[in-house]
């Protein structure tokens, strides 16, 4: 005998998926297959320690990662359609502005860093250099300097942001563009973590990244102010000031960066091939206890709880992943 549908029994299901009592995938359901995540370069150190603990607990999972700068690695998504399960961007705002609302449906806040200046032993005035004095030697004859390309990298962006709020902060009127004036374009490499080894090889004195790079990779570097670091939220009135004007997604268009503090964001794709492993990460990533222990430990700090701007769009996230998340601004 055929089995008919209870009207009201399917309703009711549907109404139990929409509002996040029924899990859209599998419940209980191990995760198998490849998992393929896009994040910035800066997450290099934690999301390799990550990829291999989370291998071993989910052993049918093969993680798939891309590191880049966060604006390249959203262009790839949105203009290239590139199959992506999670990406991961050190600037929230590039998954809010070039993914969503048609590549992502949400975006949540993980981690926080600062800008700092590194180099070695082996970089000109390494004997000399410190938190007074470093504009001066960046302007230098003869020193070597650069940053990450501004329209790939938010590094890049953040390290034109710095030296023009240093130019605020220390009163010194034409600072910034003496100071570009004396790093060549060839200086400018596509992402923050190719810069680390044009400083161990001494072809490079100094370069600008984050806090968590450094000490990453045994970096000697300059501690800026707060108000000059990018790395402290109760400065973001300061830092709005800096302005960067960054290539748009179509040629010929541009789009003004405003200064603000450094926080990472993370998202899963609309059209994830793989949604149950890419959740099962998530939910990794954002355990105080997993993934965010492992950021804290690179030198990068998480937010405990995460964070999303509102209460809308912590709904919209799959149910298992909104007891990680509080709703912030």
């Amino acid at each position: 005998m055929q089995r008919v549908e209870s009207p009201l029994k399917s309703i009711l299901a549907i109404v139990l998926l929409v509002t996040g009592v029924l899990s859209p995938f599998s419940a209980g359901a191990e995760p198998v297959g490849k998992l393929i995540i896009f994040h910035a370069g800066s997450l290099s150190v934690p999301f390799a320690r990550m990829e291999k603990i989370f291998e071993a607990r989910y052993p049918k999972v093969d993680v798939l990662r891309e590191a880049g700068g966060s604006a390249k690695m959203a262009r790839i998504i949105s203009e290239l359609h590139k199959p992506v399960d999670i990406m991961a961007s050190a600037d929230f705002k590039i998954i809010d502005k070039t993914l969503m609302p048609e590549h992502a449906q949400w975006s949540i806040r993980f981690a926080t860093n600062q800008l700092v200046l590194c180099y070695t032993d082996t970089s000109r005035f390494a004997d000399e250099v410190n938190a007074d004095n470093w504009y001066d030697i960046l302007g230098r004859k003869g020193v070597i300097w650069g940053h990450s390309a501004p329209d790939m990298d938010p590094c890049g962006y953040r390290s034109l942001m710095a030296l023009q709020l240093a130019e605020k902060y220390y009163h010194r009127p034409g600072l910034y563009d003496r100071l570009m004036a004396n790093r060549p374009k060839k200086n400018v490499r596509p992402k923050s973590v190719e810069l680390v080894s044009l400083l161990q090889t001494g072809n490079m004195d100094y370069a600008w990244e984050y806090l968590s790079v450094a000490a990453q990779h045994g970096l000697k570097y300059i501690k800026l102010p707060d108000k000059i670091n990018l790395g402290n939220y109760k400065h973001d009135n300061f830092y709005k000031q800096s302005l960067v004007k960054v290539a748009g997604e179509k040629p010929g268009t541009w789009i003004t960066r405003t200064g603000k503090s450094c926080t990472y964001g993370i998202t899963m794709i609309k059209d994830a091939p793989n949604p149950e492993a890419a959740v099962a990460f998530l939910e990794f990533l954002m355990d105080p206890d997993d993934g965010l222990k492992i950021l804290k430990e690179t030198g990068q700090p998480p937010f405990i709880p995460c964070r999303v701007p509102t209460a809308e769009m912590k709904a919209q996230l799959p149910s298992s992943l909104r007891k990680w998340v509080e709703v912030k601004d």
